[in-house]
This record gives structure tokens, C-alpha cells and sequence, in this order.
């Protein structure tokens, strides 16, 4: 079957139309138009510097395992980095919180959180690795539970809740030898 001639001009004023409509949206289309983005590389994560003056805890941590035991304890006795640190007046922030100087011992709180680990330290290794069945270490929140001075312990009055950790029964205890 042979195409009219009569169907050419039509055809032809079909595809100009469809054309003409590409054309159209395409211009009325953002000119944004989004090139493949390259892999965007997130930002390197903090360098925390080689922790100096460490009195005591263990001379061979690296400044990122000191940085992570700071921020436990930050959590654990809901304070900042400036209770025991002093600001570095070295060390200029356009924006953000003055960094600490972290050698520094010129805050008394420092002192008291050396000693406070140093006995947590002592419990866990001459006591509670005695008491059977006892794999809690005592650590800041033992006694803190999130603030700066420790909780006070309170006797339930009987009939209330039992206490969340009661400690085993002296049948259960280790009899001293």
C-alpha cells in the first residue's frame, strides 16, 4: 500500500509538533542539570595528638583510646572536658567551645578523678574479681549514675522494689580461708 500524498504533510506537521513539544519541556526543565558527582569522601575523622602527662592511666594508650575513656567518663559523671581541664590560651576557635589543655594539672578536679580511677582500678582487681559470679567491673557510673558527686544510696523500705543488683547470699560468698 502506497502512502498518499495527502498523509506526508500530515505526518510531517505531526512529528514537527512532537518535536516542538521536546523542545519546549526540555527548555522549561531546571538548568541544574546534575552531573555525575564524584564519590563524595566524607571528612577524615579527628586526630586526637599523643596523650602526654598521663599519670595513670596506661603510658602506651593512643590519643584516640584516651579520648574515647574521656568521653565515657564525661557521660558517666555528666560533665564537660573543662571540669578537669584547664582552656589552652595557646590555642585560638573562631567558633566552638576553647580547647582544653589537656597536660595541664591545674584544676583539682583532675587530681580527684586520678585518684577516683585509681580506685576503681584497685576494687576491680583485689576485690571484685573475688566475689563469684561478679563479671561488673565498677567503673564512675557504679556510684555516679551521670552526676559530678556520687548518688547517695538509699535502704528500700521493706515491702518496695528489691534493689536492681543485690549482692549474692552469704551462703554463696567465698568463705575466707
Amino acid at each position: 500500500m502506497k502512502p498518499s500524498s495527502k498523509s506526508r504533510p500530515t505526518a510531517f506537521v505531526t512529528l514537527l509538533s512532537a518535536a516542538l513539544v521536546v523542545v519546549a519541556t526540555a527548555a522549561q526543565a531546571p538548568q541544574n542539570a546534575q552531573r555525575p558527582a564524584a564519590a563524595a569522601t566524607p571528612p577524615p575523622p579527628p586526630a586526637y595528638p599523643a596523650p602526654t602527662n598521663l599519670k595513670v592511666l596506661p603510658k602506651n594508650l593512643t590519643g584516640q583510646q584516651v579520648h574515647d575513656i574521656m568521653k565515657q567518663w564525661n557521660g558517666e559523671l555528666g560533665v564537660r572536658c573543662g571540669a578537669c581541664h584547664a582552656e589552652d590560651p595557646g590555642i585560638v576557635t573562631t567558633d566552638g567551645p576553647a580547647r582544653p589543655a589537656l597536660a595541664e594539672d591545674s584544676k583539682a578536679l583532675k587530681e580527684i578523678a586520678r585518684l577516683m580511677y585509681t580506685m576503681t582500678e584497685q576494687i576491680n582487681t583485689n576485690y571484685i574479681v573475688r566475689v563469684a559470679g561478679s563479671s561488673m567491673p565498677v567503673t564512675c557510673s557504679t556510684c555516679h549514675r551521670g552526676n559530678i558527686g556520687p548518688e547517695p544510696f538509699t535502704i528500700q523500705p521493706a515491702g518496695g522494689p528489691p534493689p536492681v543488683q543485690a549482692p549474692p547470699s552469704l551462703e554463696e560468698r567465698p568463705q575466707p580461708q
